[in-house]
Parts: C-alpha cells; structure tokens; sequence
C-alpha cells in the first residue's frame, strides 16, 4: 500500500490597475504587445519601481491565511530563457518572501477538517504568452509584468480530494478579499501539483513530479490519480527509480495522461542572485496597520449564518462557499419579512438549478431583490412554494416585477376563509362516499379532500387554510 504525497504552487494574478513594475495596464484582452513599455521589455536603462498596491495585496492574503508578515523582505533575480521572457530572467524573492508559514482548513463532507500548512507566498513578475499558430508560434508580451504572488504549499496533502478542496478554499478566500479575479480559464489562477508517493509509513520524501499549470478543479483532480497510478505501477514492476525522474509533465486531457515535458531545474540552474535594481521592501508599522484590514472570510462567514440564520452547517458552507452566492443571500435577508429557511431554499435549490449555460449567480436574470420578494410573498403567503417556482420560471424569461408576475400568473392565494369553505362544502357534497368511508376509519382519504379543494382553487387556495376547514368539517 501506497500513501500519495502532494504539495501545490499557485500562482495568482493580482487585480491591480498596473504592473509590478511599470505604470503599464494590466486589463486581459487588449491587443496584443499593446500593453507594453520599456520597463516590462526590460530595455537598457528602464529600472523598476515597486507597485505598492502589490504589496498591499499580499499583505492582506497574509492576514487571510495566518502567516507571519515579514517586516523586511528582498527581491532576487533569477535566470529564466523561455520566449515569453524579454528580459531573460524574472524578478522574484527566493530568500526572504513577504509572506510566510501560514495555513488553511479544509473541510470534508462528514464535517472533519484538516489543516494543510502554506510555506510562502511570495511576489514575482509573470512572463509573457505564447500562442502557437500551426507552424508558427507568436509571443504577446502584454502580461509580461503583471504581478503574481506564488502561494506554495507544505507537501501535506495525501489525495487528490485533498488538494481540490485546498485548492477551492484558496479560490475562495482570494475572492472574498478581493485581491484577484482568479479566474482560471484566463490563467489569473495557475496550478503546479508535484506529486510523489511512498511506502505507507514511510517517511521519507522520494522523487516528486511537477505537472504544469493546469487550468480547472476538474483536470487537477484527474492529472494527480493518473500520475499516482503511473508512478505506483513504476514500483510495482520495479522500474520506479528508472522511470520516475524529477521533472515537469503536462497533463494530455484528451489521452488523459501525463506526459513529459522537460527536465526539473534546480535552483542552481537558476543563477539566483540579489536584484541589484531594487531596494528592500520595507513594511513600516502604518502600512500594517492599513494593509491587514480584510473583509469577514468565509469561515467567519459560515460560522455567523449557522448562528444568525439557524441554518445547517451544509447549507451555509454551500453559500458561503463563494462571495458572490454569500452577498446574494445576505441582499434576499435584508428584505423585511424574509424567513432563512425559505431564502435558503429558493436560493440552493431553485435558483441554482436553473442557473445554466450563459448565466450564473453575478448575471442571473432573477437577481437578489427579485429572488428576496418572492421568498417574501411565500413566507406573507401571498403565493404558495409550488406557485413560487412558476413565478421563478417566468421571472427567468420575462422582465417584469414579482408581484406583477404573480398576477400575470393567476397565482395569488385565496386566504379567504369563507371562499374556501364554500369550495370545501362543494366537494364535501359532491363525494358523500368517501365522506362515510373517511368518517369510517379510512384516514388516508383525507389526502383525496385536499387534493379536490386544490383542483378545485386552481392551486390558489391556502393549503394551511383547506387543512385546517375541512379537519373541521370531516371532524
């Protein structure tokens, strides 16, 4: 038996306006080489200069994640010869990063949890893009510069479930303070895994694997249980030494498998060595005062809606799971009159099923005031919960306000008690039958009145109020 070793570096863009060393825009999606200046081309004579909101992001992840600050901290140089680098090397912190020693929990579907230690975030400059045009391959410099923090992992995860839960509690968090968009399809959330394995109670670290910037949740998952098999069958057939080397892999989606890329560079092939173009970065007691404010996170967050709202630990993880679904609850919650249960409910099951293709939370055409006065109208028992998916439907194709839509629809409840009793004794007298039969013992007939009172109401009629009259009147 094999126990599986794994440790993460996620590189993460940072929503500044600016690059890490220039004034240059770092907007996704200009025209190519546009965004460009002789400080990011990295021209003889351009020196950088430290955006200090970058300093003030990485701060606040530091904060976020319970990690030492460092007061001091150091830029190197490191020696990098790809294409999409026009100077040839990257500026980074190697020795001395500005964050350091933090952790995060994850948490499993039977409520246990786990810690998994994070042994740095540090700043550094992204190269640029290759984009390969059949035969010909074409560099866009215009990312050239943006600033990343590389958030590295202890080797503390020992599945790949692990790792996607780490991996979307990172997500989350970076989301909730606001210091990236990670969004992973435009490479703003960049993912190396390395993997290794060992002998169950082993303790040792034997050769790990990087597979490269992976791009979804999904395919993570998949390159790291197709890697484990590779390397457990290297063992099995006693070739492991041979064929599991250090070294970076790609993960091919379409043959799922891993394959490889290149040879893994030490540090020494690095070259690392002090940035002789920057000054230390000095963290004044001020700008930690300033830096470390960061909005509720989504434990606190989770925490406060079990208790606030009464909710279940699994209905509150699933919205607070993401900023956008938690601020979208708390908009329904500030409506006057709104129960959680009944706001929870429409939310997680009905708004989000139907939650498809083009639309999703940020952009759905029932937003969290339309959302919130339907929830409203159920729990004043204006419309029943049957009625309120009806007007959901409508409210996803048509632009109009919920009450409208309620009366479009012909679906207001009839609370009129003596309407309702004139419809209970129309049935009661039309089924003198099953009158005896449920007066005889039958009880489940009781069901048969409901049902004929709704038919009846068209559904309009309070089903709280028709229980209630006709328990009277079979009494």
């Amino acid at each position: 038996m094999f126990e599986v070793v794994i440790g993460l570096e996620v590189h993460v863009q940072l929503n500044t306006k600016t690059k890490l060393f220039c004034s240059c825009p770092t907007s996704f999606n200009h025209k190519q080489n546009t965004n460009t200046c002789p400080t990011c081309l990295a021209l003889p004579g351009a020196l950088p200069v430290l955006n200090r909101e970058v300093l003030h992001k990485s701060i606040m992840l530091g904060t976020a994640v319970d990690a030492t600050i460092n007061k001091t901290s150091y830029f190197d140089r490191k020696s990098y010869f790809y294409p999409d680098s026009p100077s040839a090397y990257q500026i980074t912190q190697l020795y001395t990063p500005i964050v350091e020693h933090g952790k995060l929990t994850i948490d499993f579907e039977d409520g246990s949890n786990k810690t998994i230690r994070i042994n740095r975030a540090h700043i550094e400059a992204d190269a640029g893009k290759n984009i390969h045009d059949g035969d010909i391959s074409k560099v866009d410099l215009n990312r050239a510069g943006t600033p990343l923090l590389e958030i590295v992992s202890e080797p503390d995860m020992r599945s790949a479930e692990e790792a996607v839960l780490y991996l979307k509690k990172l997500h989350s968090i970076l989301r909730y303070i606001d210091i990236s968009d990670a969004n992973m399809q435009e490479g703003s959330f960049r993912c190396d895994v390395n993997v290794s394995i060992r002998p169950k109670g082993d303790e040792k670290l034997y050769t790990r694997v990087e597979i490269k910037n992976i791009n979804s949740f999904k395919f993570i998952q998949k390159a790291i249980e197709v890697e484990v098999i590779r390397q457990v069958e290297a063992w099995e057939d006693g070739v492991y030494e041979d064929e599991i080397v250090q070294e970076t892999r790609l993960f091919d989606q379409v043959k799922n498998e891993t394959r490889s890329m290149r040879g893994k560079e030490e540090a020494a092939d690095y070259r690392y060595f002090p940035e002789p173009d920057l000054l230390k970065c000095v963290v004044t007691p001020e700008m930690m005062e300033e830096y470390s404010v960061i909005p509720e996170l989504p434990d606190a967050k989770k925490e406060r809606f079990v208790k606030e709202y009464g909710m279940s630990e699994y209905n509150a993880s699933v919205i607070t799971s993401a900023v956008e679904m938690a601020d979208f609850f708390e908009t329904m919650m500030a409506i006057e009159g709104v129960s959680a249960k009944t706001a929870v409910s429409l939310l997680t099951v009905e708004l989000l099923a139907r939650l498809k293709g083009e639309f999703n939370i940020t952009n759905s055409p029932v937003d969290a005031n339309k959302l919130g006065f339907i929830a409203k109208r159920i729990d004043d028992q204006t419309i029943s919960g049957k009625a309120a998916k009806e007007v959901l439907d409508y409210l996803m194709e048509n632009d109009a306000d919920v009450d409208t839509a309620i009366e479009n629809l012909g679906l207001k409840q009839v609370t009129d008690t003596g309407a309702i009793e004139a419809i209970c004794d129309e049935i009661i007298n039309a089924n003198e039958d099953k009158v005896s039969e449920y007066k005889s013992g039958k009880d489940k007939l009781f069901g048969f009145f409901v049902g004929q009172v709704m038919k009846a109401s068209k559904g309009s009629a309070n089903p709280q109020a028709v229980n209630e009259i006709l328990k009277q009147k079979l009494g």
